[in-house]
């Protein structure tokens, strides 16, 4: 699986992801910190990348159908800082080798893990 990891995110997020030997790179990385939405989400389609944000415009599912991504996963988390995402993203990663998420969103708070696509509308 190939990830995308947005500004709003430590990078600590790829470094994790990376050591559980996925592709992941960050906005930031890829100089495209600032540029709109729309376009972030465009390229992450190109890449076939799955988005990790924080963003919840991402989970608006008429903005941003999930079967027309790689997948999509927000974050919406009660404390954002450091320490609590990379200790969800942690909680996450076993699911990920279960769930599909290739047409996908999955939202994630500090309780539990939402799926939302095309099986499950």
């Amino acid at each position: 699986m190939r990830f995308k990891i947005d500004e709003n995110l430590p990078i600590e997020v790829a470094d994790e992801l990376r050591l559980h030997n996925y592709d992941a790179v960050t906005v930031l990385e890829q100089f495209l910190q600032g540029y709109a939405d729309d376009y972030i989400a465009e390229v992450c389609k190109n890449e076939e990348r799955i988005f990790i944000t924080l963003d919840l415009d991402f989970a608006d599912i008429r903005a941003y159908p999930p079967q027309d991504y790689p997948g999509i996963i927000v974050f919406r988390l009660f404390h954002q800082n450091k320490l609590n995402v990379i200790k969800t993203l942690r909680r996450i990663i076993p699911i990920l080798k279960k769930e599909p998420l290739l047409g996908y969103l999955w939202i994630i708070d500090e309780h539990r893990v939402r799926i939302r696509g095309s099986a499950n509308d």
